[in-house]
């Protein structure tokens, strides 16, 4: 028996004046031939907001199930990020066009800067390519990933245009709170990827006593813990059941000792690599 629709996750207001589903489905290590097929379920089950990037390699699924969802363009928010390799102005726009025609779509709802590499210092140039894609209207909204705050002062200060996102590694490992303040100062809003520490922290005794608790599973605690931070959120998964549970979140809510339970599971750990590596 078919499940019914879990309801979309709300949307949150970007500095730009457009919105953005606070819960999406990331894409990052979904292979090509899953991808059309897990995103077309995803939108079924109620997901709004897909996120994909060149170096998935799975932006051409991901425009097919666009394309071919029952659920209006304009209801679906597509983002995608430009791979650290074609940093740079002209490479920028050439990488934009190239993932535009992956995806089949005329517009897309948020292109990101992948990853800055300072070591190569192009990535002002790259932002300057995405506020011209922006002012053409190629892309609703511009943003980035893995900015520490003085990349994102330096693309401010050189630009006068702030991301409307910073897309980050953020988990109860790693939340971020200096980044988070400083994001929301500017307003900027934070997204998480790798949101369960991909999926390490989940053994944690405290967030299965939590889980236990609210009678949900450890995932959803932590997934409910970003929601309440006031992130944006954009869990993995590979069967339509994970799907399902991720988005279904919006029903309980953590009380202030469930919070201050998960805040000392603080270590810096992380699962990926410093945004300021060579």
């Amino acid at each position: 028996m078919t499940q019914p629709p879990v309801a979309p996750a709300p949307s949150l207001s970007l500095s730009d004046g457009n919105t953005i589903p606070q819960l999406g489905f990331g894409l990052y290590k979904v292979p090509a031939a899953d991808a059309a097929r897990l995103s077309r379920e995803a939108i079924a089950i109620g997901y709004r907001h897909l996120d994909t990037a060149a170096l998935y390699a799975n932006e051409e699924g991901v425009g097919e199930a666009v394309r071919s969802a029952e659920v209006p363009r304009d209801e679906l928010f597509v983002a995608s990020k430009v791979w650290m390799d074609d940093n740079g102005y002209d490479s920028t726009l050439r990488a934009f066009d190239a993932s535009m025609q992956r995806l089949g779509l005329a517009t897309l709802d948020l292109y990101m800067i992948h990853w800055p590499v300072p070591s190569t210092d192009r990535y002002v140039d790259t932002w300057r390519a995405l506020v011209r894609l922006q002012e053409e209207g190629r892309v609703q909204s511009i943003g980035v990933a893995n900015f520490h705050a003085h990349h994102l002062e330096r693309i401010i200060g050189e630009t006068g245009v702030a991301p409307v996102v910073n897309q980050v590694e953020l988990h109860p490992w790693l939340p971020q709170e200096e980044l988070r303040a400083f994001d929301e100062a500017h307003g900027i809003r934070t997204e998480a990827w790798s949101p369960l520490a991909r999926g390490r922290v989940l053994g944690t005794p405290l967030l299965a006593d939590l889980a236990d608790k609210r009678g949900r599973t450890p995932a959803q605690v932590v997934l409910r813990w970003h929601l309440e931070l006031g992130n944006i959120v954009i869990p993995k998964a590979s069967s339509a059941a994970r799907l399902r549970e991720n988005l279904d979140v919006f029903d309980f809510a953590l009380d202030d000792e469930d919070l201050a339970a998960i805040a000392t599971l603080e270590s810096g750990e992380r699962t990926g690599r410093d945004p300021d590596f060579d």
